[in-house]
């Protein structure tokens, strides 16, 4: 069976992490589309096992979260009930970022709702040492679930953007204009300088122009949930471990301690498993050439000569 070598799963890989589609990936790089889609699914595997396992222990003194709007299929409007159970409909990417490393801590794929909202928080706490300062949106379901992740040992505000109206002459997709800002504080004591979203809406921006998926008004949108989950665990662990960050000149994983080099893409190749060949279909192989060199060889003498011709 051909393998890709490690320097095209590298091109590939570059390809999907700057904003290419999945076909586009194909026509550039001359591969199969099933070839790129089954790279996809290993490498987004071996990208959340690996940040599962290692993204822990950090110390984190201000912490940002967020949640990104995308769809698979459809949009949940124009999604029937039996593609609906298939995964199709609209899918919040929930992220949490350190402000100091720009460190994706952990991310979560899944709704809007409460429960999604308890999920991510706790992973959350999972991974951070010490008392971290958090600031969200005015998401309600927030509350409640950093109260339970963190207990009391957090400093937590609520950052409530006010807009203005939106005027007659403004599409549909342009936003309505900031006007203000209100902060609440939920719980402990944060610091008024430091309640701020911009770093983790800033990052919002860098999904949406480096994963084709998150592009508005294209058809390069998920097909699939798991694929988009793929992509989404794959895009991460570059930025962390793959990425330099300008302001940084490092990369944050880097900047938090979990590495001491920038990850090239051959490295993060070595993430997926040695795949050993098939020794039984290596066997059948053998056999099938040998009978055929056995009866082209048939009826001849040692000259190369049939002696009945």
């Amino acid at each position: 069976m051909n393998q890709l070598s490690t320097a095209k799963r590298a091109q590939i890989i570059a390809a999907l992490v700057e904003g290419n589609s999945i076909n586009a990936t194909c026509r550039m790089l001359e591969v199969g589309k099933h070839t790129v889609l089954r790279l996809l699914v290993d490498m987004g595997c071996a990208c959340a096992a690996y940040h599962h396992l290692h993204v822990r222990g950090l110390r984190v003194r201000r912490l940002q979260c967020d949640e990104i709007w995308a769809f698979v299929g459809a949009k949940r409007k124009n999604v029937s009930p039996e593609r609906e159970v298939e995964g199709w409909g609209d899918v919040w990417t929930w992220t949490a970022i350190d402000a100091d490393t720009k460190m994706i801590v952990t991310y979560f794929i899944g709704d809007r709702g409460k429960g999604a909202a308890y999920e991510f928080m706790a992973d959350c706490a999972e991974r951070i040492i010490g008392r971290p300062q958090i600031t969200t949106d005015a998401l309600r379901h927030y509350a409640n679930a950093i109260e339970d992740a963190f207990g009391a040992d957090v400093d937590y505000a609520m950052l409530h953007k006010l807009y203005g109206a939106a005027t007659l002459d403004e599409s549909r997709y342009s936003p309505a204009t900031c006007i203000g800002c209100d902060m609440k504080v939920v719980s402990g004591d944060p610091d008024p300088k430091h309640v701020s979203t911009s770093y983790v809406e800033r990052q919002n921006l860098s999904m949406r122009m480096g994963m084709r998926r998150f592009t508005r008004l294209t058809n390069g949108f998920s097909k699939k949930f798991e694929n988009h989950a793929h992509q989404i665990a794959l895009y991460f662990f570059h930025y962390n471990f793959c990425r330099v960050y300008k302001t940084l000149r490092v990369t944050p994983a880097m900047e938090a301690g979990l590495a001491d080099h920038v990850w090239t893409l051959e490295e993060l190749c070595s993430l997926l498993p040695e795949t050993k060949p098939n020794r039984r279909i290596e066997k059948e192989m053998i056999s099938q050439a040998l009978k055929r060199m056995d009866e082209r060889n048939y009826g001849k003498d040692e000259s190369g000569i049939n002696p009945l011709s």
